[in-house]
């Protein structure tokens, strides 16, 4: 199996990653690296004029969890790719956000406003920036 080498305070940054997202350190890396692929690809302007729009990496924080997803402009759909929810697909921000708020919470009330729930990755700004473009 290849491997990396990375300095201690990388190998910790990653360790915690890792434990936040609930994967391995080698997933956490997968999966960045497929993210920056895509962004790269995006960029490149290699979607056709009929596709649909670019996913838009985005995360949440709730009860000491962070939930990462995938926004797709559009539709606006979220897809959760992380944590017990991973593989679930919400029509709005608005129901994926009740949906996280219901499973780490399920004693409050879950209604959120998905728009200020998330957060872009890239950017940590609201996923609220988006929502109009």
């Amino acid at each position: 199996m290849p491997s990396i080498d990375i300095d201690e305070e990388s190998d910790r940054y990653l360790a915690f990653a890792a434990d936040i997202a609930g994967l391995t350190k080698g997933q956490v890396v997968a999966r960045l690296v497929r993210e920056a692929r895509a962004r790269a690809e995006a960029r490149a302007g290699e979607t056709g004029a009929g596709d649909e729009p670019s996913a838009v990496q985005v995360y949440a924080d709730y009860a000491g969890h962070r939930t990462f997803a995938s926004f797709v402009p559009g539709p606006g759909r979220i897809e959760i790719t992380s944590g017990p929810l991973a593989g679930s697909v919400f029509k709005t921000p608005s129901q994926a956000a009740r949906e996280i708020v219901k499973h780490y919470n399920p004693e409050v009330s879950p209604h959120r406003n998905g728009w200020s729930f998330f957060l872009i990755a890239e950017t940590a700004a609201p996923l609220q920036t988006l929502r109009h473009r």
